[in-house]
């Protein structure tokens, strides 16, 4: 083969060209029967004339939430089919938290063992991977597990009790093993958003029969759990929650409300988009919100923050974020009354 027909060869191959490769070949053969070689120019027509294979078609490469699909298929009741969690993939996670530096530590800390899990098998340890988050309503359990996830690099696989629960006998036991079996299959931050619904204390139920195969069932899988990721559980109710279960868990700590300091973070936090008055007074406000929920105080920020835009004011003033917290509050005791 000549070094002129040689270069087309490999011209056509790193351009893809077919066509081209066709051509180059049939002038390949002619030019070695033109040569005398008839042996190996009729072998090379015979391969030229073999079946082509089909094109394959183009692999998409995967997307972002296709990536977080390998969860494999998320479990189904097996009853009626319906899935019996949410997967919320990693970028549509909420994780800014402001916390007092104590429970912050607590959460830094699993998050360390998780990113040193293989450095600490190798002395025989086991990073923290079942975890229990309590506290009054609003404080942030929820986002806790949404912060773990996100700092992991975990997608959230929130399981769906509406869908778990059945009134046929042993099929809820059942739905709760597919859960964990899925959670297995591929790292997932796995949350039972309050577990005390599936977790009550096995004699304070008037249900025993079915309580029990479902608290039996959860304390068993807890028992053996050994899947890649992180279980996370919370309650707003811990006294109601079955004694057994807190032995289960690596780690249990309170989500705690929030503080003057953490109101004070939450708030300009919140409004760090914001155009403020200079007159604003954070302890006033600090005061007027203490006791408060963190979501509270968040709602409280945004409230004023849209009052604000939608008036067509330049910058926010203290009179709409007291007036957003009264309004809160007063809805607050409503509820509560």
């Amino acid at each position: 083969m000549n070094a002129d027909i040689l270069k087309r060869v490999v011209r056509a191959i790193a351009n893809g060209s077919q066509p081209d490769l066709d051509r180059l070949a049939g002038k390949i053969v002619e030019a070695e029967r033109k040569t005398g070689h008839v042996r190996l120019a009729d072998q090379l027509e015979a391969i030229l004339k073999q079946p082509k294979p089909k094109p394959k078609r183009p692999v998409a490469p995967l997307s972002a939430p296709d990536i977080e699909r390998t969860l494999k298929e998320l479990p189904l009741s097996r009853r009626h089919g319906e899935t019996l969690a949410t997967l919320i993939p990693h970028e549509r996670l909420e994780h800014h938290m402001v916390l007092p530096e104590a429970v912050e530590q607590r959460f830094a800390r699993i998050e360390a063992e998780y990113a040193a899990r293989d450095r600490l098998r190798i002395f025989g340890l086991k990073p923290r991977k079942t975890v229990l988050l309590y506290g009054p309503p609003g404080c942030g359990k929820s986002l806790g597990a949404k912060r773990l996830a996100w700092n992991t690099g975990l997608p959230l696989m929130k399981v769906r009790f509406d869908v778990l629960i059945s009134s046929f006998f042993g099929e809820s036991a059942q739905n709760l093993r597919s859960i964990f079996s899925s959670a297995r299959e591929k790292p997932c931050v796995l949350l039972l958003d309050e577990c005390d619904f599936i977790a009550r204390s096995r004699t304070a139920s008037k249900d025993i029969g079915e309580v029990a195969r479902i608290v039996n069932s959860l304390l068993q899988l807890m028992e053996d759990y050994e899947a890649p990721g992180l279980l996370v559980a919370t309650t707003n109710l811990e006294s109601a929650l079955d004694p057994a279960l807190f032995r289960r868990f690596d780690d249990v700590f309170s989500v705690p409300l929030p503080g003057p300091t953490e109101i004070e973070k939450l708030l300009k936090l919140a409004l760090s988009s914001m155009r403020m008055d200079n007159s604003i007074d954070w302890k006033h406000l600090v005061a007027e919100l203490q006791g408060s929920s963190a979501a509270m105080v968040v709602k409280a920020a945004q409230d004023a923050a849209k009052a604000t835009v939608l008036g067509g004011h330049s910058s926010l003033s203290q009179d709409k974020l007291l007036k957003a917290v009264e309004e809160l509050q007063r809805h607050d005791t409503g509820q509560k009354a």
